[in-house]
């Protein structure tokens, strides 16, 4: 059994610098943090805001992490700005191609060889089911290169979309609709997307500030977050609040992005979890209940324990 001096010191080598910035919660917040991270076999990453006090918290909040289907989100804002200056139109069609389709998450990989969808449907599918063949349409139409561009408009540049989604298992595809940034080979190793918790936070923040192409246009987004039907992780312990949120998994990996509406503020959050030595694609994936508990625990500890919450 490893002394609780040892943990701690495990928890500086994998770089688990706890840090509270000005304002923030204080010590019981780190240490109810800390205490549940314990042991865990993988690295955490997060960054959380109280919209409304700006109080904050952060575990490697600057440093790049996979992303997986968080990276998703991103996309979304940049087709509602292409749609905003006349580049689309949400009623065009999209048509489902086989080379396109892929497996994993979502439901247009069992759709047929020419089926069309008008682009709103397929990026709601993108968000509320997280379907990896409509993702793939998107980029297919709009290019991970002019995702990153609208990125840099935001001024969020840390944040890349790198390529399309291949599929996973027997059914992986080639790599294609590289960006300028997935062709780095020192990016090869974030897969289909790299931010960091504190640039997912922002986006979140600007988003629910009205900030993002337009209000209306921001509210719209925060809907469809709203209705990801992926309750594993910051949403599995939020009771009656409201969440909007989208998550991440891979083998090693799951994440989640999301602002939970609570009475004490709008508490934006992004965690990541990665390097997890066993695959287990169940709703009690280690990391998936991890992030739920440390959601809760962010949620408690920038609002205030205790107090209730509301509904948006």
């Amino acid at each position: 059994m490893l002394s609780r001096v040892h943990r701690l010191e495990g928890l500086r080598y994998m770089g688990l610098v706890l840090a509270l910035s000005a304002g923030a919660a204080g010590q019981p917040l780190q240490q109810a943090v800390r205490a549940r991270i314990g042991d865990f076999q993988g690295m955490v990453s997060l960054y959380a805001k109280n919209l409304d006090t700006g109080a904050a918290f952060g575990i490697r909040e600057s440093e790049p992490v996979r992303t997986a289907s968080t990276i998703k989100v991103p996309i979304m804002l940049a087709v509602f700005d292409a749609v905003s200056r006349g580049q689309a139109k949400w009623s065009e069609p999209l048509t489902v191609t086989a080379a396109e389709q892929v497996s994993g998450t979502g439901v247009l990989g069992e759709m047929s060889d020419g089926d069309q969808l008008p682009l709103r449907d397929v990026v709601q599918l993108m968000i509320v089911l997280s379907d990896n063949t409509a993702t793939n349409l998107v980029l297919e139409r709009f290019t991970a290169d002019a995702v990153n561009a609208y990125l840099d408009k935001l001024g969020i540049r840390t944040t890349r979309v790198m390529r399309k989604i291949r599929g996973d298992g027997s059914q992986l595809k080639a790599a294609s609709g590289m960006s300028a940034a997935g062709k780095l080979p020192e990016n090869e190793k974030y897969g289909i997307g790299m931010s960091t918790p504190r640039d997912m936070a922002t986006i979140l923040e600007k988003l629910e500030r009205g900030e993002i192409v337009s209000r209306d246009a921001s509210r719209e987004m925060i809907a469809i977050l709203k209705r990801c039907q992926d309750g594993t992780g910051i949403r599995r312990r939020m009771g009656g609040l409201a969440v909007a949120n989208k998550t991440g998994s891979l083998d090693a990996l799951r994440s989640d992005v999301g602002i939970v509406y609570s009475k004490g503020g709008r508490i934006a959050m992004a965690i990541t979890v990665d390097g997890m030595p066993k695959v287990d694609y169940t709703p009690d994936n280690t990391g998936s209940v991890l992030i739920a508990d440390l959601a809760k625990i962010l949620v408690d500890g920038l609002a205030g324990a205790g107090n209730g919450g509301h509904k948006q």
